[in-house]
């Protein structure tokens, strides 16, 4: 572990509720030539692992499918430290998690549907109690990361 991150680690309570709470992250997959392709993803934590869900197509599903590592990066941008006294002296407050781990597509029909619900009550909670029909759960690509590592760091 380098330096800066031993000295600036989040606390594991601190990590999982950076995590638990942000909006969304950068999802990092790699492509067919093994270039990193990272687009942002809304995201949920259920009993541990990662869900994001979206159109059952597209170039992160396929490079899931090819290569299953990936790497999901939340931050917070907390503000810029205004006491520097020259442009290369300035200096920003932060806070961010890395997980690193494996992804797969979800296939179970009840884990699609659990997770499709956590998606509801994070993101749309008064839409609680309204009908996901099973045409849409169908429909609807859902990706479970199961972390193999998560890390917290912050600079203040």
């Amino acid at each position: 572990m380098e330096h800066r991150m031993r000295e600036f680690s989040l606390t594991e309570q601190e990590t999982q509720a950076l995590l638990a709470n942000s909006q969304w992250g950068v999802l990092a997959t790699v492509d067919q030539e093994g270039a990193p392709y990272a687009v942002p993803v809304y995201y949920m934590i259920v009993e541990g692992r990662v869900y994001f869900h979206g159109l059952p197509r597209g170039e992160k599903l396929s490079n899931i499918r090819r290569d299953d590592r990936v790497c999901l990066t939340v931050a917070e941008h907390v503000g810029v430290m205004d006491q520097a006294e020259s442009p290369c002296d300035a200096d920003a407050a932060y806070r961010c998690v890395v997980v690193r781990g494996r992804a797969h597509l979800v296939e179970d029909a009840a884990e699609k549907r659990r997770a499709l619900e956590q998606v509801i009550q994070k993101y749309t909670p008064l839409l609680m109690g309204r009908e996901l029909t099973e045409a849409r759960v169908q429909g609807t690509a859902v990706v479970c990361i199961q972390p193999e590592e998560i890390t917290g760091k912050y600079h203040r």
